[in-house]
Order: C-alpha cells, then structure tokens, then sequence
C-alpha cells in the first residue's frame, strides 16, 4: 500500500473527473512510465487483470490501445487518440472503452515538479454529460486507479 493518498473528485458544475497523486520520482520518470508501452502495460489497472498493448504510438497525433486480460481472456479493450504528448510535462489523449464506443473522455495530464525530486501527477478527465461521468465514478474505477497507481509507485522504486 502507498503511503501517498489519490483523490478522485467530480465537478458539480461540470462532468469531470480529477484525479491528483503524488509520486516519489521526477516528472521525467513518471512521464515516461505513461508514454512507453513496456512500462505503462505493466502498472496501469488493477491487481487481478494484465495489461496487453495492442497498439503505441506516443507522439502528438498518435494512437494508443490496450486490452485487459484475467486468466488469459480477454474482458475489456481500450482505445485513443494522443492528441498532445509534451515530455515530461503533459499528455492530452482520448480515452473510449470499446463497450461504449459512443463515450469519449478528453484527458489532460500534467506532471509538476516537486521539491526533493518527487511529482504531482493532475488528470482531467471531461465527459459530454453528467450521466456518463457518474457511471464511470460508479463502474468502480477507484480500485484500477488507487491499485495502479500503486502499481506504479512498485515500478518506480524499482527502477531508482
């Protein structure tokens, strides 16, 4: 478990998500556990599934996608558009579950330098409607962020 809290918050006025974690690590190192397939396959979600990449392609103007596997089969599949990759400072990507191919988030994420070399990664997540951003605050997301995030966290003392 890490010692760091994510808050995961939704706007009244607005259907966005927030989601604001700290990091013991530079910017550039969380940066590039989001950006290189290799590293992103192997933090983001939860505990019980893995992830495969199906295609990466980190540049602005890139696409990415993903599925999630249990037990060797194949439960969901992921898919987007990199529309700004900044290094080390920002990433805005479309992210759409292939269930709801309908339903498209626009994400912004933002890696702050912090003192003693640590990061504050912020991700804005907009929604077309209030009732696609509290099912996706409903679907039980909390636990593929906060167990991915910790994921993250293992990989990067790793990696220190």
């Amino acid at each position: 478990m890490s010692e760091h809290e994510t808050r995961i918050e939704a706007d009244e006025k607005v259907p966005t998500i927030e989601i604001v974690r700290e990091f013991d690590a530079a910017p550039e190192r969380v940066f590039r556990a989001h950006v290189d397939p290799e590293l992103y396959a192997q933090w983001v979600g939860p505990r019980s599934l893995s992830t495969r990449i199906t295609r990466w392609d980190a540049r602005t103007g890139g696409e990415w996608a993903f599925a999630n596997d249990r037990d060797g089969e194949e439960i969901a599949t992921f898919y987007g558009s990199f529309h700004e990759v900044r290094p080390n400072e920002r990433i805005v990507w479309t992210f759409t579950y292939e269930g709801h191919p309908d339903v498209v988030a626009l994400e912004t994420l933002t890696f702050e330098a912090l003192e003693g070399g640590r990061t504050r990664l912020r991700t804005l997540s907009v929604v077309g409607d209030f009732e696609t951003r509290d099912g996706i605050m409903a679907s039980g997301m909390d636990t593929g962020v906060n167990e991915g995030y910790d994921k993250l966290d293992e990989l990067l003392a790793k990696d220190s």
